[in-house]
């Protein structure tokens, strides 16, 4: 089938066939989305009849996908989340990648007589995991913003930091050993030793460049083009960023697009924008990456199925069973709770385009035999397929480890940062208590209104830069996932009072059930915008607060107080001191006829003393006081001033309809509680 515009018809073919696959997929084999994206690619592809779309536009298309996605996650990651997790990501990432590219290699030696110099290249292959596979992963869970979440993306970003080397030493090393035989050849250490340091020098000079000028001309660049009010500008800036950037990173720097978009979107994440500039690219995203999975399925031979089925089986055994496993065990060595070694293992546990990369460079520079790049891409179809059942059976495999080892059970105790209470939480912290949970930005508001009541509160959320600053104003905090029982356990969830759940997402229906689980009867208060998911949840007890609702009764009180003693009401807002253009043309067109006057008065009043001169204001002050309104007792008091804004004013009222009905309880247990006479 001829195509006169493989552009427009690969965009078509590929997200017509998605749409169909992965509805199949949804709706009848009750599988996720993907499956059918990659069922969508197999049939797009040229190894299968019918339709056909162009691989090499597809992959480009996959590419912008990974930038996009890489440059949304960015977006959510602080330099400081990155930092925060070096000590398990750089050990964990590379020990991981050597011990997958050992095991992948002695299997293919010794069980397919592969030669060693094509048993490691495939090993290599096999030890990097997928970007768009594991953010796609923790993203659906809900896991991508917590602490699991943070150290597997800085365990993904150390992955293609160590491929970028891997991908320039592959030239040397073919020069090392001829084409498949592995018989060296004469090359100069120092020509290797040269390459080397010429990768890892830019790839520190991209990391430079972005951290102190991008940090700056970024944010302020988006800042600019916010102004303008524009919604299209803001959104092609966005995306101008993402590829702009990505692209401009490899091509000077010599590192990878996923690399260059992540460490955009980082250091925009300091802009007040972030959170716009996220919401405004995540259809981009969505769209780009479906086209990563037709991409990959595109690339499937289902011959080799046929063909060599024991080396398909050996390389998804190495992918699902030899990589979680030395994840596992290398985040439990390094003394990391359990569900965080399980985590990070079930996401590493497939391969992506990482891998057809290297397998490709490798079979072009002689280091493997033509037809390799058929085995990754099955075992990468069949591990991404597997990826939901994987995560399904983790908490099954938790159990069935702590009830049967006792290491198991020890790092199932184990707390991460800001997981547990600290030591001298006060004890009515600990019982009796509400628990304030939520990730959004206003509970954090929310929480300082209700601790000024001296109502005992613990908060649990799973944003670390809110549990920072809370713990850092005194305010008792957990930080973990409202979704796992572990996080409201160490908030003393089964001692609390009340449940206070400041959450306005679709998770947080999970977050309910996951509270009830550890304490079945806790009454629970949903501070959210709307109520529309709560009546199909089917959970009793729950009461509901809109923030809406309270946003708008404290300003209306706030007004009616303000207007019937004739206050100021909210906060001044100070004016600019810089004049603008419209004031310095009226200044200047009065300045000739002030001139005129006071040459004609000259001659009628008589000369002013020194100290008169001197007492007179300069003529701009006089053009500022003849501007003003004449002052009455009755203006002094009704400065300009601004109503408070209305997140701020929701957390405020709504943190008082919980405290006045906190007060209402306590005392109807004191009425309740039988009075002591004397005998």
């Amino acid at each position: 089938m001829e195509h006169s515009l493989p552009l427009i018809s690969t965009l078509v073919i590929g997200f017509m066939l998605a749409l169909v696959f992965g509805f199949i997929a949804e709706r009848f084999l009750k599988a996720p989305a993907l499956v059918g994206y990659l069922l969508a690619g197999i049939a797009a592809g040229p190894f299968t009849p019918g339709v056909y779309a162009d691989p090499e536009l597809a992959s480009q298309f996959a590419e912008v996908g990974v930038m996009l996605l890489m440059f949304g996650v960015g977006l959510h990651f602080s330099i400081k989340d990155l930092m925060s997790v070096k000590g398990i990501a750089v050990p964990g990432a590379v020990l991981q990648m050597f011990c997958a590219t050992v095991l992948g290699a002695v299997a293919a030696h010794t069980l397919f007589d592969r030669h060693w110099v094509e048993a490691f290249a495939l090993g290599l292959s096999l030890s990097c995991a997928s970007t768009v596979v594991l953010l796609k992963a923790l993203e659906v869970r809900g896991i991508l913003s917590g602490p699991d979440g943070r150290i597997a993306v800085g365990w993904l970003v150390v992955e293609d930091l160590a491929t970028v080397v891997i991908l320039v030493m592959l030239p040397p090393l073919a020069e090392i050993f001829a084409p498949g035989t592995g018989t060296k050849a004469t090359v100069s250490g120092m020509e290797l030793a040269m390459s080397l340091g010429k990768t890892l020098l830019g790839a520190v000079a991209f990391v430079v460049v972005m951290l102190l000028a991008g940090r700056r001309v970024l944010p302020w660049a988006m800042a600019q083009v916010a102004k303008t009010g524009s919604r299209e500008l803001f959104t092609l800036f966005v995306l101008a960023c993402a590829v702009g950037v990505a692209y401009g990173a490899a091509e000077i720097f010599h590192v990878s697009f996923a690399l260059g978009a992540f460490f955009a979107g980082m250091v925009m994440q300091e802009s007040r924008f972030a959170h716009r500039a996220a919401t405004e690219s995540l259809p981009l995203q969505d769209a780009f990456s479906v086209l990563f999975f037709v991409a990959v399925g595109m690339l499937f031979d289902w011959r080799v199925l046929i063909e060599n089925p024991w080396e398909v089986l050996a390389v998804l055994f190495t992918i699902i069973f030899g990589k979680s496993i030395c994840a596992f065990i290398l985040v439990w060595a390094l003394k990391y709770p359990l569900h965080t070694a399980l985590t990070v293992a079930v996401s590493l546990a497939q391969i992506g385009e990482f891998s057809f990369i290297l397998v490709g460079q490798a079979e072009s520079l002689g280091l493997a035999k033509p037809g390799l790049i058929k085995h990754n891409v099955a075992g990468a179809i069949l591990s991404i397929a597997l990826k939901p059942l994987c995560f399904r059976v983790k908490p099954h495999l938790a159990k069935f480890l702590t009830g049967r080892w006792t290491w198991a059970r020890k790092a199932a105790m184990r707390t991460m940062p800001y997981e547990a209470l600290p030591q001298e939480t006060q004890p009515e912290m600990l019982s009796g208590q509400v628990v304030v949970a939520g990730n959004d930005a206003f509970i954090e508001r929310f929480a300082k209104f209700l601790s000024e009541s001296k109502v005992p509160m613990v908060v649990l959320t799973a944003n670390e830069e809110i549990a920072k600053r809370l713990s850092e104003a005194s305010i008792s905090v957990v930080s973990g996932l409202l979704s796992k029982e572990e996080s409201w356990i160490a908030a003393h969830l089964h001692h609390a009072q009340r449940l206070i759940l400041v959450d306005s997402s679709a998770d947080a229906v999970s977050a309910a059930n996951a509270a009830r689980r550890v304490s079945p009867e806790i009454p629970i208060v949903v501070v959210a915008r709307d109520a529309d998911l709560w009546p199909e949840a089917r959970l009793e007890n729950i009461r509901f607060l809109s923030t809406g609702d309270a946003a708008a009764r404290l300003l209306a009180v706030k007004i009616e107080a303000a207007v019937a003693e004739n206050a100021p009401l909210g906060e001044v807002i100070e004016p600019k001191a810089k004049r603008t253009d419209a004031f310095e043309d009226l200044t200047e067109k009065l300045r000739p006829k002030k001139k005129a006057e006071t040459e004609e008065g000259e001659k009628d009043e008589p000369a002013k003393t020194d100290e008169a001169e001197a007492s007179d204001p300069p003529a701009d002050e006089k053009v500022e006081q003849c501007m003003k309104p004449e002052k009455t007792e009755k203006s002094e008091k009704t400065e300009a001033h601004v109503i408070l804004g209305a997140a701020t004013a929701g957390a405020a009222y709504a943190a008082t309809s919980v405290l006045s009905e906190f007060a209402e309880e306590e005392e109807a247990v004191t009425q309740a509680e039988p009075s002591t006479v004397d005998s």
